[in-house]
């Protein structure tokens, strides 16, 4: 897992690989004002970024459930990594 300190080992600059990720995240919420709804998706967005720093999804590509305070489905996010080769 990647810590920080730069001694990633899935680190493929040296190899001339240049390592990417692609996360597209849909949510849809329905609630008693704009204020509410934002607070939401802002609870759901940190708890996602969380995630990702702590490295839960690399090695599981694909479509990932996003969940409420309570455990109720509001919307997806699909995360790849991936690499292409640097000129």
């Amino acid at each position: 897992m990647y810590d920080g300190d730069g001694d990633d080992d899935r680190d493929d600059a040296d190899d001339g690989v240049i390592p990417h990720l692609k996360c597209d995240v849909e949510m849809e919420f329905e609630g008693p004002n704009d204020a509410t709804m934002n607070k939401w998706a802002a609870d759901v967005l940190r708890r996602l970024a969380d995630s990702i720093e702590r490295d839960e999804f690399y090695g599981r590509d694909g479509h990932h459930p996003l969940l409420d305070n309570v455990g109720k489905k509001v919307g997806e996010v699909y995360i790849a990594y991936d690499g292409e080769l640097g000129i």
